[in-house]
């Protein structure tokens, strides 16, 4: 179903009638951090609600226009609708417009992204609330998507670290080295995050544990202060290997992008693959990852997002962030 343009005003109660959200890309995990890592990436969703007086009317284009539902069932208004019910609040009536730049089912972060969306959105337009309550979007997010290593990056941009609490998810965000450049290759295939995380094992050795605690560690002082070390940092030995046989060739030409001396790792559950360069470099190891690179492959060089999702109420150009 197709459909773009901005919404016009309607005024609902005390708040604003209409709100644009933009959500960055993500790829999780970064290697070893594995649930615990993310970094946001300059491909994004844009999403414009409208408060109506009654209906739900939903408008998509991009990736997945033609997959994805148009109903109740759209991933962005059932986040939408649990915001709302967070917050106590319920339109009368709602138009949805989506315009998707992050491919689906990739290993991008396509659901954390909705799921962002839609409770960003909800929060924007409450009348009882003022601006978006980052603290409480991250804890429902994470409930909704399951784990924060996508919506905390998503939310807040920049390289984020995310734990569980007994009061539930928290992140703090990171200041990537600006020597960092992301490049994203992306297959034809997709892949189910449920059947990926499906092949890890229930437990594993103690060696590998603490192998990839050393790497998590490493990566963060890498991601921020020195990427000459992204190579080591990103060596994982806890998931990439046991999910290959779901997605052979990503584990194929991580091994060959690998053994050509580059920070290649699989973006999130796959079965896209996130190569970390740097500019300092040049443009040689760029050249070298694009010819490593299969046909079938589509590969985009992009820059880290710092601002997460970012929101506009009412009158356009006029942020609440």
């Amino acid at each position: 179903m197709g459909g773009s343009g901005s919404f016009p005003e309607r005024r609902a109660g005390r708040g604003p009638s209409t709100a644009r959200v933009r959500v960055p890309a993500t790829s999780a995990n970064l290697g070893p951090a594995f649930d615990s890592a993310g970094l946001a990436l300059t491909c994004h969703d844009v999403v414009e609600f409208a408060v109506r007086h009654s209906g739900l009317e939903v408008a998509l284009t991009g990736e997945g226009a033609h997959t994805l539902p148009t109903d109740e069932s759209h991933l962005v208004v059932r986040a939408f609708r649990a915001g709302c019910d967070a917050l106590g609040w319920t339109p009368p009536g709602l138009a949805v417009v989506a315009r998707n730049g992050i491919p689906q089912g990739r290993g991008m972060g396509s659901s954390a992204a909705a799921v962002v969306a839609g409770l960003v959105g909800a929060w924007a337009l409450c009348p009882e609330v003022q601006g978006v309550d980052r603290d409480a979007v991250l804890r429902l997010a994470t409930e909704l998507e399951g784990h924060p290593d996508n919506v905390a990056p998503c939310l807040l941009g920049g390289a984020t670290l995310s734990w569980m609490t007994d009061g539930g998810a928290r992140a703090e965000q990171l200041e990537v080295s600006p020597d960092l450049v992301p490049v994203v290759l992306v297959p034809d295939g997709t892949l189910s995050t449920h059947v990926a995380r499906g092949l890890l094992p229930d437990a594993v050795p103690h060696a590998d544990a603490s192998f990839n605690a050393g790497r998590a560690a490493l990566l963060v002082h890498a991601l921020t202060a020195a990427p000459g070390l992204l190579f080591e940092a990103t060596e994982d030995r806890l998931h990439q290997q046991q999910r290959a046989a779901a997605m052979p060739d990503s584990a194929q030409l991580l091994d060959r992008l690998r053994t050509a001396g580059h920070a290649a790792v699989v973006s999130g559950a796959g079965p896209s693959l996130l190569v970390l360069t740097r500019r300092s470099a040049g443009r040689d190891g760029l050249h070298e990852v694009r010819d490593l690179t299969p046909p079938g492959w589509f590969l985009r060089v992009l820059d880290v997002d710092p601002c997460g999702a970012d929101v506009q109420v009412g009158t356009p150009g006029v942020s609440s962030r």
